[in-house]
């Protein structure tokens, strides 16, 4: 916009030293600059669909009896933030280094932050560059990462890449279970791994399979149970779980045992006693005592 008088003669747009319109009349081959308003009091002129490489100085020059004016004004345009190029989704084995790459365009120069949404507010990993780097990377950086440009213009633009850390088989949980004759008994074996772990039970140093000698054995997801559908006095014994994956393999020894066994160097039912026994002296010493 430009805003002149009725002193003014002649009247023109100029795009740095190129003419955009003078009067009425239009220099440029643009189809994008079109004359707005041109009255005794306003001349101002439109540029549509406004590009990046519309910035610049715009000078309004005007003709009096005296002498020539100029008024100037730069454009400036602003560009909401993009993400043009991002890393993909990645698989790694634990322990080694990974970098994510996250460029972004925009006018301002847009702020690229890092972001691990897998963990609790606060305890992210971040990082406010367009790379992050994790060297010596755990199991417990696998997850989403969230990538965000953002200069203020808008809203900010968000992508997300998943990194999948494996590692080999450990068993979280393996417990003895005791179990009398002719009843059912349950032996089971949780392990974490990446990718998921195989399982194999052994009694000694034979493999067991569903429907031999009355077992079933039934994988579902890190949890592989062993099951007796009727217990014998043969059934009694350590059994060994094994979990496996392409990167290793780890075992528990698990024991079934019955009524009287001696497990970890105690009776089974002296375990009973035993605390039967503890419980009444320390209700016969606090009575003493009070």
């Amino acid at each position: 916009m430009c805003t002149i008088d009725d002193r003014v003669t002649r009247v023109a747009w100029l795009n740095r030293s190129t003419i955009l319109y003078a009067g009425n009349d239009k220099w440029s081959i643009d189809p994008r600059v079109i004359i707005l308003v041109n009255t005794p009091t306003q001349y101002s002129i439109m540029i549509q669909n406004v590009d990046v490489y519309d910035e610049g100085p715009y000078t309004c020059s005007v003709q009096t009896d005296n002498h020539p004016k100029t008024s100037r004004v730069h454009l400036i345009v602003q560009v909401p933030p993009q993400i043009m190029n991002i890393s993909s989704d990645i698989t790694v084995n634990e322990g080694s280094s990974v970098t994510l790459l996250c460029l972004a365009i925009g006018r301002p120069e847009p702020t690229v932050t890092w972001r691990h949404l897998s963990v609790k507010e606060g305890q992210g990993f971040v990082s406010e560059d367009e790379y992050l780097e994790i060297s010596d990377i755990k199991r417990d950086q696998s997850g989403e990462y969230e990538c965000s440009a953002l200069n203020d213009v808008a809203a900010p633009d968000v992508r997300k890449v998943k990194i999948t850390v494996n590692y080999p088989p450990y068993i979280s949980k393996a417990k003895n279970t005791g179990v009398s004759v002719g009843q059912k008994g349950i032996l089971s074996c949780e392990a974490s791994a990446v990718p998921m772990a195989e399982f194999q039970w052994f009694k000694e140093d034979t493999r067991l399979a569903t429907g031999l000698d009355g077992v079933r054995i039934e994988n579902k997801g890190r949890m592989s149970t062993l099951t007796f559908f009727n217990v014998s006095e043969k059934d009694y014994g350590n059994y060994t779980c094994v979990a496996t994956n392409k990167l290793g393999n780890t075992n528990a020894s698990i024991t079934l045992y019955g009524p009287g066994a001696v497990i970890d160097g105690v009776n089974s039912a002296s375990r009973a006693l035993a605390c039967l026994w503890l419980s009444g002296t320390f209700f016969a010493h606090f009575f003493i005592k009070f």
